[in-house]
């Protein structure tokens, strides 16, 4: 065991929706500005707000979550990426105490505690003055082993509201207002169905970012916040579990796996593409849109992304999707997630229009107006699959508004029996066809590491053949 002393914060909300992204992007810039190297994390399995903290920091964002990872998983990736960076701003999600379950299970303020880490509450104060005080007390006593450190006052009117807040807080709270934003205006993050709209489809992503620094600058006190981030223990952390790059692949063979990585695929957790270049892997990276076939490659990983936005494009890439289908069909190990389950199916119905895609799946998507699976799964290994082992317990997150429609079940068959979630049909996901695994679920590397070691050594194995003949 070794400790960590590096200044660090949480920034919390009291729901989802309540400013504390797009204040968390303006102080990670805010400080970025000023010489400070920030290291940023998201509690839970977000993409698209630790996309944004990645652009902000210029440094990649990690997702600290307690129902995918261990207690000693969150340390050591959290002490791992914390060493070198000058403070590390963790952005919670929905509200501070919200979790699975009565005891708070998997929520921000349970991550704070186990960090250690000050916590800086944003209140939206909206048509209210006193109350304020009392909802940030109710928050203190809820668990007094919480360090809520800080508040910061969000949507303010003016400044008689503003004054009576602070008055009251500080009487009743005994805990510093770090800052006050006014109503905004000119909302340069508008949001879509899933969140905040992907940094990657903003033309105007740096005037966003710098949007939001501004507002930081002009109405929160940094210094403050930088106080509080430095006045934390030393954290007590486990070994790293980043495994050392591995040299010597095959006697030198090291096989080549394709990702997808543009504007309509780009939800990868991190640790899942540093795991596979660990083990060895060349990672080739492509565009579905804009290349026009898949390169010689040994396996081929699919994320989740948005492809109902670019299906038009997608759909328009004929050769791509071709070369796809084909490399399937010989039995290219292909493990594709959500967006990438809904690219290999036959067709994408947006609205009245239906695009084709891959059509390596007997299964048509269908675009609906509400979500048809979102949360945490439990997923148990029913069936034999190329990367997992029967009996296996897989634990993911989904979040999808496609639902799915079966054309034919005889040319496929399903992996996984859904013990928690939605998947395909409510009871089963984990498509498999030939060696492709497709599922509505992602599997965070850093909590299930044995994900990157079964698709690497699949890829090697393909290799290898290829090799021999």
């Amino acid at each position: 065991m070794k400790t960590l002393h590096k200044p660090r914060v949480v920034l919390a909300g009291l729901r989802g929706g309540s400013g504390k992204t797009i204040l968390t992007l303006g102080l990670i810039a805010a400080l970025r500005e000023t010489g400070h190297k920030v290291a940023p994390f998201k509690k839970g399995p977000d993409f698209i707000d630790a996309g944004w903290h990645t652009f902000a920091a210029d440094r990649q964002c990690y997702n600290l979550d307690s129902f995918l990872m261990t207690d000693e998983q969150i340390l050591s990736s959290f002490a791992a990426r914390s060493e070198e960076a000058d403070i590390s701003v963790i952005e919670g999600n929905r509200g501070l105490y919200d979790g699975l379950d009565i005891d708070g299970r998997c929520s921000t303020a349970e991550l704070a505690k186990r960090l250690e880490a000050p916590v800086v509450l944003i209140v939206d104060v909206s048509m209210a003055t006193r109350t304020i005080a009392a909802i940030v007390r109710g928050c203190q006593v809820f668990d007094p082993a919480l360090n809520i450190a800080g508040v910061i006052l969000n949507r303010a009117a003016g400044p008689r509201q503003v004054a009576l807040i602070k008055s009251a807080i500080e009487m009743y709270c005994k805990i510093p207002v770090l800052g006050v934003i006014p109503k905004l205006t000119g909302n340069i993050f508008p949001e879509r169905h899933m969140g905040l709209v992907p940094h990657q489809e903003r033309a105007q992503s740096e005037k966003a970012v710098r949007w939001a620094k501004n507002a930081v600058e002009q109405h929160l006190e940094i210094d403050a916040v930088l106080g509080l981030a430095r006045n934390v223990p030393p954290l007590t952390v486990p070994p790293s579990n980043i495994p050392p790059k591995e040299t010597s692949t095959a006697a030198g063979h090291s096989p080549r796996i394709g990702y997808i990585m543009d504007r309509s695929f780009w939800f990868y957790y991190p640790e899942n593409l540093e795991q596979l270049k660990h083990l060895g892997a060349t990672l080739v990276k492509m565009d579905a849109v804009s290349d026009t076939a898949l390169p010689e490659l040994d396996a081929l990983y699919i994320g989740g992304g948005f492809p109902e936005t670019q299906a038009a494009a997608l759909a328009g890439n004929e050769n791509f999707r071709y070369s796809i289908k084909e490399s399937i069909d010989q039995g290219l190990p292909v493990y594709a997630e959500c967006g990438g389950l809904i690219y290999l199916g036959e067709t994408l119905m947006v609205g009245q229009h239906s695009y084709p895609m891959v059509g390596a799946l007997p299964i048509q998507l269908v675009l609906e107006k509400k979500p048809q699976g979102h949360g945490y799964t439990v997923m148990r290994v029913k069936e034999p699959n190329p990367f997992y082992p029967v009996g296996k317990i897989l634990r993911g997150h989904e979040f999808h508004y496609s639902r799915a429609v079966l054309t034919s079940e005889k040319s496929f068959h399903f992996a996984f029996e859904v013990e928690r979630g939605h998947g395909v049909d409510g009871t089963r996901d984990g498509v498999v066809r030939n060696n492709l695994l497709a599922t509505y679920s992602h599997i965070h590397g850093a909590g299930d590491p044995s994900w990157a070691r079964s698709f690497f050594d699949a890829a090697l194995k393909r290799k290898m053949e290829k090799f021999h003949k």
